[in-house]
């Protein structure tokens, strides 16, 4: 398979590799003593590996997929030493990343639209980073030339405006808000109508974080993309649902969640850095079938990086 015949930003990927090395090291720990005492891939092995995959965060549904892709590559070549196992788990879970349309990308761009700006709404529960993740985004998307406008739409809580303040004066980058409980489909009209008038490229709305009532939720987001779609046609063109990978199958009950209250069109998996369960990316991206756009790996203003399925993999199974 050519998957890893890639150029890879050399910066990039050493904040990667470092980003991922505590689920890396732990996984090769567990991978170790897993083959120990074993020259070739048999019934025990596989059991083994499942095992370790499972408790590495990739998820029960996952794992199996990567075991039988496996099993399927030992009965065709008959022989399959262990020492061959890592080559071969990069290999089959590249493979099932790609089923996936996503961490196809390099660089932090938007499609351009006809009318108006690229509109990214962001969702997800308080805490897991989304906030961080916005103003990140936005410090990206300026530095590759982009002229971004932020809307503050989580209006249930004065801290979620006023950090989304901090991370908008940190970035340069203006901001659109309201008193805290304000209407959040009206700061999100207010930013759209505010945004076309600047002629920007992109518009990032932060919204509420509470899932507590998944009825209400549906109901606030549903009211926001309606009112957005009259400043601009079909807004928002990207519904990005931020995770918090080291909560590890946390994760996996929010994006059940999230995607069953709103349509989620895309992942950010943040703090994968502190982790061992980095893992949950290569889950989470197989079972929801919605594509990861956004790793954390830091916590420095650069280190949001756009998802490269080879160079996380490569990252992951170095």
């Amino acid at each position: 398979m050519s998957f890893f015949k890639k150029i890879f930003n050399q910066e990039k990927k050493e904040t990667l590799d470092k980003g991922l090395e505590k689920s890396k090291n732990t996984f090769f720990d567990k991978l170790s003593k897993a083959v120990a005492g074993k020259s070739k891939v048999d019934d025990d092995v596989l059991d083994n590996l499942e095992e370790v995959l499972v408790s590495s965060d990739v998820g029960v549904n996952t794992t199996l997929k990567v075991i039988e892709r496996i099993e399927a590559r030992v009965a065709k070549d008959k022989y399959v030493g262990t020492d061959e196992l890592n080559k071969i788990l990069r290999e089959e879970i590249a493979g099932l990343l790609s089923e996936v349309d996503s961490g196809n990308a390099t660089h932090f761009e938007v499609p351009v639209h006809e009318k108006g700006p690229h509109v990214i709404m962001v969702v997800g529960v308080n805490g897991v980073g989304k906030t961080t993740t916005i103003g990140k985004l936005a410090n990206q998307f300026k530095k590759s030339g982009k002229k971004v406008v932020l809307g503050a739409a989580d209006t249930f809580r004065a801290a979620a405006i006023d950090q989304l303040q901090v991370w908008a004066d940190r970035t340069g980058v203006p901001i659109v808000k309201q008193d805290m409980g304000s209407d959040p489909a009206s700061v999100a009209f207010d930013t759209l109508q505010s945004a076309v008038s600047e002629n920007a490229d992109v518009v990032i709305i932060d919204t509420a974080g509470r899932l507590h009532n998944k009825v209400n939720l549906m109901n606030e987001l549903t009211k926001v993309k309606r009112v957005m779609q009259k400043v601009v046609p079909n807004a928002p063109h990207d519904v990005l649902l931020v995770l918090d990978g080291s909560t590890g199958q946390n994760a996996f009950e929010q994006a059940k969640q999230f995607t069953a209250a709103t349509e989620v069109t895309s992942l950010a998996v943040t703090k994968l850095d502190g982790t061992a369960k980095g893992g949950v990316v290569i889950g989470i991206s197989d079972q929801f079938q919605i594509p990861v756009k956004y790793i954390g790996v830091g916590e420095g203003i650069d280190d949001l990086q756009v998802f490269n399925k080879f160079e996380f993999v490569d990252s992951f199974f170095k």
